[in-house]
């Protein structure tokens, strides 16, 4: 198992000025967006908002195994995409009733900040509401359990509680959160359920250390946990066609618990009238 970094005071006020570099561009997002836009002039509105305030993505030109370069700046992921939606794999503009995941990625002055809000393109339906009342409530939930008194097993705990146990949910599987810092992706892994075994998630076994920085993100969609995608390509899509939706926070562990270091992105309109 890696070892997990632990962060120094400055290095706090670091991560929290990358994490808050994110929410900038979500919030600028949540002015631009509109029915009749394509993910492509989305995503270039992405890439100038992040050159305008000095920041890079961090996702552009990523490499994941097997899987090309990835070629946009945001992961955009519409309706039944749960995650890793690129720029050209939805051409039709964005209508009334679709939902939108957007995952921003940012490097700036060393370190990443990553963080993901789903909009809704008119008034949601009613999947699309559940969704996305769960969806922030089960981050709301788990990011509260990351004490040092606890281990990651009390965040699963907590957020599948609510998507599965209460709203009749599905999250996602296979699929979950990570540690990052000056790299995108590090260890712990941060599974939003709850392990059949402990040799599933050993990490989920781990005291919340204090310094410990990570991006937490319930995955969930209507129908299904379960997921498929294509070889040698990005997007992962619900195996039903089933609405998903997506959440995250850059959370660092303190000694007094959770500090949201992408806090604000609870206070952004999701609902696009425009």
């Amino acid at each position: 198992m890696a070892k997990i970094p632990i962060l120094s005071e400055s290095d706090a006020e670091h991560a929290y000025v990358s994490a808050q570099k994110v929410v900038t561009v979500h919030r600028r997002l949540a002015d631009f967006l509109q029915v009749g836009l394509t993910l492509a002039q989305i995503d270039s509105f992405v890439a100038q908002t992040l050159d305008s305030i000095g920041a890079k993505s961090c996702f552009l030109g990523y490499r994941a195994g097997r899987l090309p370069p990835f070629p946009s700046h945001a992961c955009l992921s519409v309706n039944d995409c749960v995650v890793h939606g690129t720029a050209g794999y939805y051409e039709k503009p964005m209508e009334r009733g679709d939902l939108l995941s957007i995952d921003i990625g940012v490097a700036y002055r060393g370190w990443m900040g990553d963080a993901a809000w789903t909009y809704s393109f008119g008034p949601p339906g009613d999947d699309a509401r559940r969704l996305m009342d769960a969806g922030k409530d089960s981050l709301r939930l788990g990011v509260e359990q990351l004490r040092p008194e606890n281990t990651y097993m009390a965040w699963a705990q907590a957020v599948q509680g609510c998507v599965e146990g209460e709203r009749g949910l599905h999250l996602i599987r296979g699929l979950g959160g990570h540690g990052y810092g000056r790299k995108l992706h590090g260890p712990p892994f941060i599974s939003n359920v709850v392990p059949q075994t402990p040799i599933e998630w050993p990490e989920g076994l781990k005291k919340c250390a204090p310094g410990t920085l990570i991006a937490v993100e319930p995955m969930l969609a209507v129908g299904t946990s379960a997921t498929e995608q294509g070889q040698g390509q990005w997007p992962i899509f619900t195996a039903d066609g089933s609405l998903s939706a997506h959440y995250e926070h850059d959370v660092l562990i303190t000694e007094n618990g959770p500090r949201v270091l992408t806090e604000g992105l609870d206070e952004l309109v999701d609902v696009i009238e425009r």
